[in-house]
């Protein structure tokens, strides 16, 4: 989904960059010209803002090293924020709708899953805030289908959040309805519909997190995945942990015995087409109706194949006219085996569903690994893999850790070619480190853990940090190279004085980036619609970035050229 944003934002920065070099130059000729032009000082506002900073900055001038102090003492103090605030793959995206998923153990009848799902549905709409509520239980009839018989989906569509009760969130909504659905044996699994879709598309785990376990023994597996599953439950910040029962499938099985059968003169098949045609049922015709056309199926009533007493009473006709028991003619016995066979990288695999009450999934994580490393012994020969919500994850954090010093590398390059000098490039680059201490500060305050969405709005605020640190040097040196121009000795009061001129002649642009900034994302913190929870963890570290920046830029950078 980041994909377009990143595409709508990279093009309008190109355009703007063509427009600035071309278009802007010549509508200067055509309408900034005459005797109209009004010098700055003439505008009250500057008027008005240049007399709030200029005592500010000569203070600073003044006391340099205490200002200076002051200044760097705010990138310690907020190192221990970066350890506070907790980390995830993505914002979560409230899409109007719920989806709640438990799944039960092997072996429920499809008689109690139905039930089951009628129960549940009925307590969710209850529910004041639920509009709709539409749940299925079992597999899809496709061969692409990969759920458990066991698995629920049940789509909540939510009221408009104008009619939700007063002070619900969605957090305590979603807290209310586990509390309501607490059924035995069905661990609940709470998400929403595109994003599951995309995670179970993507990795196979319905839920943030989920553990793969590899090994050549489904049954070592599944103990694996019991013991996993203990262990968890003791996190804090587990709502719920569900290990697949890969080995405890419960089936029928129905051994022909070949001399009863010979002995009333039948054979094997006589005896499966009966199996067949009563268990699994047979087409017997075809309706139409209109251009459609729908099987006839044939089959015994459910009470009488639901039980093996009821099977073991199941008719079978022989040649000569009579009917025999089938339980004369075949051994019927219920037994356990796989109920599910996944295999991935040529290993048989077994999955943990993990679901928790914390967006902090990082930290949770951690904190699950120390667990289950304390607490679990793994055989020779079985591994395991963290999976889910948590693998992007840990994708984005490798490639941050390239793209973000990349683009550091980057900008300091750029700045050196700029000015020719590292040390200014140096005085440039400290912009963006305290713009980012502002950020994090914000960040905090407002409870968002680091996302890839957050670092989006990190890069962008870099951006901005060393354009306006740019242009407040740049300021600096034409203010300095005036009073070289005019010849004779430079003196420590004429570089004050220019410090001085530079520093207020850049007031007005830098404020001006400042309100722009600010005016086009503090809206976006108040929004509340679709889209707004992945907004704002990107306009919250420019903003507070840009707070922190702007007193750099204007105080400190012209102290660091002093």
């Amino acid at each position: 989904m980041f994909r377009p944003l990143a595409f709508t934002k990279t093009s309008a920065m190109v355009l703007a960059s063509l427009l600035s070099i071309t278009l802007v130059p010549v509508l200067m000729t055509i309408f900034i010209r005459g005797r109209r032009l009004k010098p700055e000082s003439a505008n009250p506002i500057s008027r008005m803002f240049t007399w709030l900073y200029e005592p500010i900055l000569r203070t600073a001038l003044r006391f340099k090293w205490i200002a200076l102090f002051l200044n760097f003492a705010v990138v310690p103090l907020t190192i221990p924020l970066l350890f506070a605030i907790g980390s995830e793959f993505m914002p979560p995206l409230y899409e109007g709708s719920m989806l709640y998923m438990p799944t039960s153990p092997p072996g429920m009848s499809i008689t109690e899953a139905t039930r089951l799902l009628q129960v549940q549905d009925k307590l969710l709409r209850t529910v004041p805030e639920v509009e709709q509520v539409f749940g299925t239980v079992g597999r899809g009839t496709t061969s692409t289908d990969n759920t458990p018989m066991g698995m629920v989906n049940t789509i909540v569509t939510l009221k408009p959040r104008d009619q939700w009760r007063a002070g619900m969130t969605f957090e305590q909504l979603q807290t209310d309805m586990d509390a309501s659905l607490q059924f035995p044996g069905f661990p609940n699994v709470w998400t929403q519909p595109i994003r599951n879709r995309l995670d179970m598309l993507l990795t196979g785990i319905k839920t943030p997190v989920g553990i793969k376990i590899f090994g050549a023994d489904l049954n070592v597996i599944q103990g694996l995945g019991q013991q996993v599953e203990r262990i968890l439950q003791q996190v804090p910040g587990t709502r719920s942990v569900y290990a697949e029962r890969v080995s405890q499938g419960y089936f029928t099985d129905i051994r022909i015995d070949r001399q009863a059968i010979a002995r009333h003169g039948l054979t094997i098949e006589d005896v499966q087409d009966v199996i067949q045609s009563a268990l699994g049922g047979e087409n017997v015709t075809q309706t139409v109706e209109g251009r459609e056309r729908y099987p006839v199926n044939v089959r015994y009533s459910r009470a009488f194949r639901e039980s093996v007493p009821a099977l073991q009473r199941m008719l079978v006709k022989t040649p000569m006219g009579a009917t025999i028991p089938l339980g004369q003619l075949a051994e019927i016995t219920m037994t356990t085996g796989p109920a599910m066979v996944r295999d991935e990288d040529a290993q048989l695999a077994g999955y943990v569903y993990v679901d928790t009450v914390t967006t902090d999934i990082g930290g949770y994580v951690d904190a699950a690994k120390a667990a289950i490393a304390r607490d679990l012994q793994l055989p020779t020969g079985y591994t395991l893999q963290w999976t889910g919500q948590y693998e992007f994850q840990v994708r984005a954090r490798e490639r941050l850790k390239v793209l973000i010093p990349l683009v550091f590398f980057i900008i300091f390059m750029l700045l050196y070619m700029t000015f020719h000098s590292a040390s200014e490039a140096t005085i440039v680059m400290l912009s963006v480190v305290y713009a980012m201490t502002g950020g994090v500060i914000l960040q905090w305050l407002l409870g968002y853990n680091f996302s890839v969405a957050v670092w989006v709005g990190y890069i962008a605020l870099y951006g901005v940090a060393v354009q306006t640190g740019v242009v407040m040097v740049v300021y600096l040196h034409e203010a300095l190279d005036g009073r070289l121009r005019r010849g004779g000795e430079i003196t420590a009061q004429d570089v004050w004085d220019a410090t001085v001129d530079g520093s207020i002649l850049r007031l007005r642009p830098k404020l001006m980036t400042v309100t722009v900034v600010m005016a086009s994302l503090v809206p976006i913190m108040w929004s509340t619609g679709v889209g707004s929870d992945v907004m704002k963890p990107i306009a919250a570290p420019i903003i507070g970035g840009m707070i922190t920046s702007t007193s750099h830029v204007l105080i400190i950078t012209p102290v660091i050229f002093y």
